[in-house]
C-alpha cells in the first residue's frame, strides 16, 4: 500500500493508553471480552490505509477530502462495534432461544474447543462453519462463549442490518458486508484494510463457507471472497500464520424445511424483517432434537500455502503478472477444497440423515418402516 503522513503525537499517545487500560481490564475479565478498542482511529489513521485511498483519489479524478469522507462512512457501516454488556444480553437471549426447540446441550468435542482456545493465544484464527440453518451463527457463538472464548467477527450481509437485530448483533461481534461492491473501489479498499485490522490484531473470524444457506444438506461450492482477503493480509505480513477452523453444524431436525420446501416449489424467499424474526421463534415450539458442532482439524495457511512472496500478494499492481494471479487464484481453490474436505469428514451422522438416505436411495420405491 501507498504511504503518507502519520497520526499526530497526542492521537497516538491517547491511542496508546486506551489499549493499555484495555489490555488490564481484559487480565481481569478474561479472554471472554477480548474486543477491538479505536478501530476507527486506527485504520483510518494508518499511513497505508490513507496513502491508498489517495491513490484512489488520484485514479478517480476526485479530491481526497470527499473520499476519506466516504471511506469513513464505509467503515462505519462495516465494523463491529463491540459492548460487553451486550455480548452477555446477547449470549443470554441465545440460550432462550435455540432451547425453546432443540436440546440444552449443545454437542461437541470439549478437547477440541480447549484446542481451538490454545491457537486463538497466539494465532489469528478464521473459523468456516457450514450454513443450514439461521440458528447456525448463534450455537457457535453460545458455545465459545460457554468457554469463555471471545465472540468472533462474523461477516453478516447488510440484509441482516434491520431493527433490533442489527444494532445488537453489530454490538455483540457481527460486521456486515454488501451483497455486491464490484465497482466500489473505495468500499473495497475499507474492507480489505478492515480485514487486515482484525488480523494483525488476532481477533477470530467466522463467515460460511458456503456463502449462503444449504436448502439440501449437502456442503455447497465454497467462495473465496474473504478467503481472498485473509490470506492476502497473511501475504502483506500481517500475521505469522492464520488457522482456519473447519466446523460442521448439524441438527436432528432443521425448524426451516417447512421453508424451505415452499422456495423449492417457486414461492420468493422471506425478506429478513421483525416480523419475520418474531415467525422463527413461534416456530421454535415443538422439539427438534439436538444440535451437533463438530470441529475439523486446523488449517494452517503457512503449511497449505508455503512460505509466504511479498511479490505474489494480489492487487501487486504492475508486477503482478498473470501467471501469478493464476498460482494464486489455484491456491485459494484448493485451500477452500481442504476445508470443504474436513467439514465433511467430521460432519455427523444423525438419524435423520440415515433416513433420509435410506429414502434416497431407494429409487422413487415405498418403503416401510422396516
Amino acid at each position: 500500500f501507498d504511504q503518507t503522513e502519520t497520526i499526530g503525537f497526542a492521537d497516538f499517545v491517547q491511542q496508546k493508553a486506551t489499549l493499555a487500560l484495555e489490555r488490564a481490564e481484559r487480565r481481569v475479565r478474561g479472554a471472554r471480552y477480548k474486543v477491538p478498542r479505536l478501530v476507527h482511529e486506527e485504520i483510518l489513521g494508518r499511513p497505508g490505509f490513507r496513502g491508498g485511498l489517495n491513490r484512489i483519489a488520484q485514479a478517480r479524478g476526485k479530491a481526497i477530502g470527499p473520499l476519506t469522507v466516504e471511506a469513513a462512512r464505509d467503515l462505519r457501516e462495516i465494523a463491529a462495534t463491540h459492548s460487553p454488556l451486550v455480548i452477555d444480553l446477547v449470549n443470554h437471549a441465545i440460550r432462550w432461544l435455540y432451547t425453546r426447540g432443540y436440546d440444552e446441550k449443545l454437542a461437541y468435542d470439549e478437547a477440541m474447543m480447549k484446542r481451538i482456545a490454545r491457537l486463538e493465544e497466539r494465532h489469528p484464527v478464521v473459523f468456516l462453519p457450514t450454513h443450514k440453518s439461521n440458528l447456525d451463527h448463534l450455537v457457535l457463538q453460545y458455545a465459545l462463549h460457554e468457554h469463555g472464548l471471545p465472540p468472533n467477527h462474523t461477516a453478516g450481509g447488510i440484509n441482516m442490518n434491520f431493527f433490533p437485530v442489527g444494532a445488537l448483533v453489530r454490538r455483540s461481534g457481527v460486521f456486515f458486508i454488501r451483497r455486491s461492491f464490484r465497482d466500489d473501489p473505495t468500499y473495497k479498499h475499507v474492507l480489505a484494510h478492515y480485514i487486515d485490522y482484525l488480523v494483525e490484531k488476532r481477533f477470530p473470524l467466522e463467515w460460511y463457507i458456503e456463502g449462503g444457506r444449504s436448502r439440501s444438506g449437502k456442503l455447497l461450492p465454497p467462495r473465496y471472497g474473504l478467503l481472498a482477503n485473509v490470506v492476502d493480509a497473511w501475504r502483506r505480513g500481517k500475521s505469522g500464520d492464520v488457522y482456519l477452523v473447519p466446523v460442521s453444524i448439524a441438527y436432528d431436525q432443521i425448524q426451516e424445511v417447512g421453508s424451505y420446501v415452499a422456495e423449492q416449489k417457486g414461492a420468493a424467499k422471506e425478506r429478513e424483517s421483525f416480523t419475520w424474526l418474531v415467525r422463527i421463534v413461534r416456530q421454535l415450539k415443538r422439539r427438534y432434537g439436538r444440535i451437533y458442532l463438530a470441529f475439523g482439524e486446523p488449517v494452517s495457511l503457512r503449511q497449505q500455502l508455503g512460505e509466504r512472496d511479498a511479490t505474489q500478494t494480489a492487487g501487486a499492481g504492475a508486477g503482478t503478472t498473470e501467471a501469478s494471479r493464476s498460482d494464486r487464484r489455484f491456491d485459494l481453490e484448493k485451500l477452500a477444497f481442504e476445508v470443504s474436505v474436513r467439514i465433511n469428514r467430521v460432519t455427523p451422522i444423525t438419524p435423520t440423515s440415515l433416513a433420509t438416505l435410506a429414502l434416497l436411495g431407494a429409487t422413487g420405491e415405498a418403503l416401510s418402516v422396516r
